[in-house]
């Protein structure tokens, strides 16, 4: 495995992220626990949840992901061997703490106390909002049009992120779908209120979605705040599993196809057979290439692989073993300069 920091904190972290937006709603406890027994064996040693979770989203399964990783810290006492990142989600569903779910101090305390009740610890290693509470293009929407609202200012959240490290609950804090914009007036605002400093961004990223390096990998690498790349495959487009009208029994497209239509446009099905060819050119494994030119990236801290299978699970980790040439990655370019940004 390899291991990065996280931004500029004396935190190391695996360079895969075990992502486990699935648990306990594609996958059980049992299929959950085999997951993180298997990833940890594997030196994964940073995993990332929500409080939302598990996806879809429904108040029927709200938190559920959290509680069963806190089933397995109780059950195997491993609980200072993870790096655990969770998220607070801002303004969504009315289910949430009665549709009152904005950054305030009162909804943010009810959020991390639920969040460490489930995950059964004391602390929580890196404490993410899980998106921007302002009016934004948020999950990269196009057709921006600004409407301001009410929304609670920077240094009031960084002010109630900073009351959880003084009482232990959190050691790092970091951003999630957020916009150069955001990010660069919470770094300010941090170093100008001496505040907590945001450690990561995390945020799409993956061979249908290049759209970060516009804007946002420059600050990456020059304030030192890395991605933690989400959707690297694309919702399992960039396995390769979806070409040719293909539409495997009880993969994500096929279960919640309604809910995943990020990647439902034009050019993903040519854009997707372009990279095949590369894989197939080279003689690389299509996952694992995908998934190495993710963590290869110097803005790109760490990436965050999403199983519902154990094979899928070991193919998404071995990606770190495989090297990408420059001539692969030239081809790579090549696509993405036909068939740019297709899924942004």
């Amino acid at each position: 495995m390899n291991y990065k920091k996280l931004g500029n904190s004396n935190i190391n972290i695996s360079t895969i992220c075990l992502g486990t937006m699935t648990w306990g709603e594609q996958n059980s406890q049992k299929e959950s626990f085999e997951q993180m027994d298997f990833a940890l064996d594997q030196g994964v040693n940073f995993w990332d949840t929500a409080e939302i979770y598990a996806v879809p989203p429904k108040e029927k399964t709200y938190g559920h992901t959290e509680m069963i990783i806190g089933n397995w810290f109780k059950k195997n006492k491993k609980r200072t061997k993870i790096i655990l990142a969770t998220k607070v989600a801002g303004p969504s569903r009315k289910y949430l703490r009665n549709g009152e779910n904005n950054y305030e101090i009162k909804n943010m305390t009810m959020a991390i106390n639920n969040s460490l009740k489930r995950l059964q610890t004391d602390y929580i290693d890196l404490y993410q909002l899980h998106w921007p509470e302002r009016n934004t293009n948020m999950f990269g929407k196009l057709g921006y049009e600004h409407k301001e609202n009410n929304w609670t200012k920077f240094e009031d959240v960084l002010n109630n992120l900073q009351k959880f490290v003084k009482e232990g609950k959190i050691r790092e804090v970091g951003i999630s779908n957020e916009t150069p914009w955001g990010v660069s007036k919470y770094l300010e605002i941090s170093r100008e209120k001496n505040l907590p400093r945001m450690m990561s961004i995390q945020n799409p990223y993956s061979l249908l979605n290049r759209s970060y390096e516009v804007g946002l990998a420059e600050i990456s690498i020059r304030e030192n705040i890395g991605l933690l790349a989400y959707s690297p495959l694309a919702s399992g487009y960039l396995t390769g599993k979806y070409r040719n009208g293909q539409m495997p029994k009880g993969s994500r497209m096929e279960r919640d196809g309604d809910f995943w239509t990020r990647y439902k446009k034009p050019n993903t099905a040519k854009a997707v057979d372009a990279y095949y060819e590369i894989s197939k050119k080279y003689n690389l494994n299509f996952t694992k290439m995908s998934l190495k030119f993710c963590e290869i990236q110097p803005f790109v801290s760490s990436v965050i692989i999403g199983a519902t299978t154990m094979e899928q699970l070991k193919t998404n980790i071995e990606s770190v073993n495989i090297k990408l040439s420059n001539e692969v990655i030239d081809d790579i370019n090549q696509i993405q300069k036909i068939y740019s940004n297709p899924c942004p």
